[in-house]
């Protein structure tokens, strides 16, 4: 206990910080459990547990939204590739931001009108029991293996450079135990302590707080730290922006690619095959984006909790404004840290501690050098917030799946309201115990976990936006196609894997897209099971027809003009990407356009369909066309969005 105090005295925390670092947590679980106390003495419901009774107002949605997506592998995985690849990673967050757009428009809006608890609840609902059941199954292991271990390991990785603690471990009963298992052990505790016996509604109203201190904290240590540097510099903190900035894109850093958005394969290989030029704008990261903010549980759970359509929209914008704040917070601090290790007049004048051994310490290497106390408590905290916050909302949402989409469906068809809740605590607990026990053998080796956790989620992610797209929007849509979609995504990005590994994972998850699309159609106009129906009304097809040729012909240039240039890249190869513009496109991968002009295209396919076949899949959903009505207020925020997003694209492309 000697050494890790003295580890806590030479990180440079002071009685202060662990001070308010307790008092943060303290307040949090105090919240939690009095937001978890049942009213009126009457027993918590399925819906008061799984979806805080329908009670969140907009800007609660989004405020819990930001607070479970933001964790270590943003604070601390994000960080450490923009450390190493710069601040192109920021199109995850940027285009983010445009997707919560289209989700709150189009997708959210038709699953709270079926009342949804769940995801494969409207798998059931559309297709039948098989696919809701695969997906289920699908989700669980996702949330188990791959999310909830590695915000546990990232954030357990931040607080042990963070302190200093890095390769100390105790005894306990005669067992050696090290810090990192413990500091992963005392997060699920904190974040189950409050979740998993108040249910959504403690994590999302707690979020509220959270995000707060996540986003103060977060711009507060990005400002210190180019106020650090202005010191040196002899300027202010925008002072040292601009330094760096300019450092960084002349001279001998003219190739440099971390202040750009889009990078060029020959500039630098290793980050282009994490961030693959253009496609980080039009390629496989809007798979990434639809599944994760519109098709997982523990995320669309809190828009599915929202008093009304309209505040789960208006929810949505404010969550999509919150987004573009990110690269400041996380990606930025995580640039100033490469500049600084690259200087060494800066490095020298610092007078730093330690040194960055792997990306992913980058942040945490800021706040234990740059961070004054008291501040340095309060980044802590903002820290702690960002993992708690998802470790509370993915433990809510694991045993929402489970209890409502196996246990409730398959083991016990009468469960009443307290079984089921109890059930919900019993089966978060589990998940919290498999998890501590996967953790260190699935991400001990890593050297940049948020690269880990987007390419294996992306496994699933084609998969799902076929089956949940064309379920939601094609009447024709079939069963038979979703259940052999389903079964074959896995196995896809497997084989993609082996067969293709050197080609980055986005390019990877738009070609097996395709393949999937092109399947999933096939399948069901060869499916003889459905019904008659009748047309829309003239005046709607003629609108959707209208559509149809817009997008369709959209997507055939796309597919056109990434044709020619793939073309004419292998008929001159060789060429200079600064001087050839065929060069050039090749070398910030327009091949995306390939996949971008399916993803376009594919809406006319069914937007086609609706307006002219007299058929329909047997349990194809009615969609009212009013549920996509937006207001001014909506529009103005869209609006907003998409300009900020123009500027920063024109600024650091």
């Amino acid at each position: 206990m000697n050494s890790i105090s003295e580890a806590i005295s030479l990180s440079g925390f002071k009685t202060v910080d662990m001070l308010i670092l307790v008092c943060y947590l303290v307040l949090l679980v105090g919240l939690g459990l009095f937001l978890s106390r049942n009213k009126d003495g009457k027993e918590k419901s399925a819906n008061d547990y799984f979806l805080a009774g329908n009670t969140l107002t907009w800007w609660a949605v989004g405020a819990s939204l930001i607070a479970a997506n933001i964790s270590a592998e943003q604070f601390i995985g994000m960080s450490g590739t923009g450390f190493r690849d710069g601040i192109a990673i920021a199109a995850y967050e940027v285009m983010a931001a445009v997707t919560l757009i289209v989700i709150g428009k189009f997708l959210l809006p038709v699953m709270l009108d079926r009342k949804i608890f769940t995801i494969p609840q409207f798998l059931r609902e559309r297709y039948n029991d098989g696919v809701g059941l695969a997906f289920s199954i699908l989700w669980l292991f996702l949330y188990v293996f791959v999310n909830l271990t590695s915000v546990a390991w990232l954030g357990a990785l931040a607080i042990e450079q963070i302190l200093g603690l890095q390769g100390l471990s105790v005894s306990i009963f005669g067992l050696t135990v090290s810090m990192r298992m413990l500091i992963i052990l005392g997060l699920f505790i904190v974040a189950g302590l409050y979740s998993i016996y108040g249910g959504l509604a403690s994590v999302a109203w707690t979020d509220v707080m959270q995000v707060t201190f996540l986003v103060g904290g977060g711009l507060i240590t990005a400002y210190i730290a180019l106020s650090e540097m202005g010191k040196v510099f002899g300027t202010d903190a925008l002072g040292a922006l601009s330094r760096v900035y300019a450092d960084l894109t002349t001279g001998t850093h003219a190739n440099d690619v971390h202040f750009h958005l889009v990078i060029q394969e020959s500039h630098n290989a290793q980050a282009f095959s994490n961030v693959p030029g253009i496609a980080a704008v039009v390629g496989g990261v809007w798979l990434t984006n639809l599944g994760y903010w519109g098709f997982n549980q523990y995320i669309i759970q809190k828009g599915l909790a929202a008093k009304s359509i309209n505040e789960a929209k208006k929810g949505l914008v404010f969550a999509g404004f919150l987004k573009i704040l990110i690269p400041f917070i996380v990606v930025l601090p995580g640039i100033c840290a490469y500049y600084i290790m690259q200087d060494p007049q800066a490095f020298s004048s610092m007078h730093l501690a330690g040194n960055i051994e792997r990306a992913d310490d980058a942040y945490p290497w800021l706040i234990r050098n740059f961070t004054p106390t008291g501040i340095k408590g309060l980044s802590f905290a903002a820290l702690a917030a960002a993992i708690i916050s998802s470790l509370a909302s993915m433990f809510n949402s694991t045993s929402t799946l489970f209890t409502m989409d196996i246990y409730k469906k398959y083991i016990n068809k009468e469960a009443k309201d307290k079984t089921l809740v109890n059930v919900g605590r019993v089966v978060a607990v589990a998940a919290l115990v498999i998890a501590l026990i996967a953790v260190e053998p699935l991400l001990g080796g890593l050297d940049q976990a948020f690269q880990y956790i987007q390419e294996y989620s992306g496994f699933i992610y084609p998969g799902i936006i076929v089956v949940f797209g064309l379920g939601l929007l094609w009447k024709r849509a079939s069963s038979t196609a979703a259940v052999w979609t389903a079964i074959l995504t896995i196995p896809m990005g497997v084989l993609f894997k082996v067969m293709l590994p050197d080609v980055a994972f986005q390019f990877r998850a738009g070609y097996i897209f395709i393949i999937l699309f092109v399947f999933f159609v096939v399948v069901t106009y060869l499916d003889k099971q459905y019904i008659q129906c009748e047309l829309p009304s003239a005046a709607d097809r003629q609108q959707m027809l209208r559509w149809a040729k817009v997008l369709g012909g959209a997507g055939i240039l796309m597919i056109v003009a990434a044709a020619v240039v793939t073309v004419l890249g292998v008929l001159r190869p060789g060429g200079n990407p600064d001087t050839s513009t065929i060069a050039y496109l090749n070398d910030i991968g327009f091949q995306a356009f390939y996949f971008f002009g399916v993803l376009t295209g594919s809406s006319a396919v069914w937007l086609y369909s609706n307006s002219k076949d007299t058929v329909q899949d047997v349990k194809a959903l009615p969609v009212n066309l009013k549920l996509f009505a937006t207001d001014r207020a909506y529009t103005l925020g869209t609006c907003g969005i998409v300009l900020i997003t123009f500027l920063l694209y024109a600024l650091l492309w």
